[in-house]
């Protein structure tokens, strides 16, 4: 199954152009599911008919989904919920507002991920395409799955034990109710579904797409997106670039536009430079509807396979050398003096800008102490050499 993820600084048009990609795959005899975990949930309009929380039929072998965010919610934060309102009811806090701060911001999007889970399970599909939220909100859900399993093996077992032993004294004591088995055994649940969605979205067949217009700011922010994403160990294959005016015409307005984006698509190419750039025309008329869409994706591939699995290794390896071992993670786009490399024991923690990852080391690895360290061709380069004995 192959499954395709869209992002892009919000406008750029990201929903009509997965959408588009969806239908186009149909169109080619593939059984294709496109959803939503944005929040806006454009997916609907892009085809001008409704769309519900279940995979809805709009075309022969093409079905959408704008999953039901609070309801995925509900069912995966429940258990939670419910704890943590009873300790602010303990605590005298109203009712409404208690329940507005157990929701943590961006939560529902994240749980939305989960749906992707079922699906690539079910055996149903080719083909998964994601229309993801702007490319912030993404970036911020797809480095959850990694962070909740740092805490999950570094602080949960911990905590379970402590509250486990101290309960019935602290409850007595405090009066706040202590978290209960149901709590953890949630928390741990949770952590399992969404490192299953980490290992979908980084496996070989998953890749990110990233959706631009071509206008200085827009393309900045991609350029920060393909770093961040591949720092998270996201292989992004390629960049579609939407709105791009047809060159001739001879007011001076349309004129100025189209030379001011040529420009901009050059420094495109550039940047994301051993990926495709593919370009959407302005269109005269907006694209609704799966006919509408399947063109204009057919127009932007030009002949192109869309689904092809990308070449080349991921963003995040280790390789073996006679002295030691060498850990790669792709970092393009960045200078080495935003890049910060600290080794914690059996952790590397990376921070890149305002973002950090932490690598934990398996087992061999970590017994090597760090030879040297570097960013050359767009990669952090660490060697590992065994210890002195």
């Amino acid at each position: 199954m192959r499954i395709l993820l869209f992002t892009g600084k919000g406008g750029v048009g990201k929903s009509t152009i997965a959408a588009g990609t969806a239908a186009m795959c149909a169109a080619r005899g593939l059984r294709t599911l496109v959803l939503s975990t944005d929040a806006a949930h454009s997916l609907a309009d892009a085809f001008g008919v409704p769309v519900g929380a279940e995979p809805t039929e709009v075309a022969e072998r093409l079905h959408v989904q704008q999953v039901d965010a609070q309801l995925r919610f509900e069912q995966s934060w429940a258990e939670i919920q419910r704890y943590l309102l009873s300790v602010l009811d303990v605590a005298g806090l109203d009712p409404v507002a208690a329940e507005e701060l157990t929701v943590i911001p961006g939560a529902e999007e994240v749980l939305a991920l989960l749906e992707l889970r079922l699906h690539a399970g079910s055996g149903e599909w080719d083909v998964v395409v994601v229309d993801c939220a702007p490319t912030a909100e993404t970036l911020r859900l797809l480095a959850l799955p990694e962070a909740l399993g740092w805490y999950m093996q570094r602080i949960f077992p911990v905590e379970r034990r402590v509250v486990r032993a101290l309960k019935p004294v602290l409850s007595r004591a405090a009066g706040v109710p202590m978290p209960g088995d149901d709590v953890f055994a949630a928390v741990e649940r949770l952590h399992h579904e969404l490192d299953e969605v980490r290992e979908l979205l980084t496996g070989d067949h998953a890749s990110v797409r990233l959706v631009l217009t071509p206008e200085q700011v827009v393309l900045a922010e991609a350029r920060r997106s393909y770093t961040t994403l591949s720092l998270f160990g996201y292989r992004v294959d390629g960049v579609v670039a939407n709105r791009v005016f047809p060159a001739g015409g001879a007011d001076d307005w349309r004129a100025g536009w189209v030379a001011a984006q040529t420009e901009v698509l050059a420094q495109a190419t550039e940047s994301f430079a051993g990926l495709p750039v593919w370009t959407s025309a302005y269109r005269g008329n907006e694209p609704v509807g799966v006919d509408d869409l399947r063109q204009l994706a057919e127009d932007v591939y030009d002949g192109h396979d869309p689904l092809e699995t990308p070449d080349g290794p991921g963003p995040f390896r280790i390789g073996r050398t006679p002295t030691g071992a060498v850990l790669r993670l792709s970092l393009p786009l960045v200078d080495r003096s935003a890049v910060d490399l600290v080794r914690n024991g059996d952790e590397l923690v990376v921070t890149v800008g305002s973002y950090r990852r932490l690598l934990t080391l398996p087992a061999g690895l970590a017994r090597q102490r760090v030879a040297a360290a570097g960013l050359e061709d767009g990669e952090l380069r660490v060697r590992f050499e065994e210890s002195a004995s």
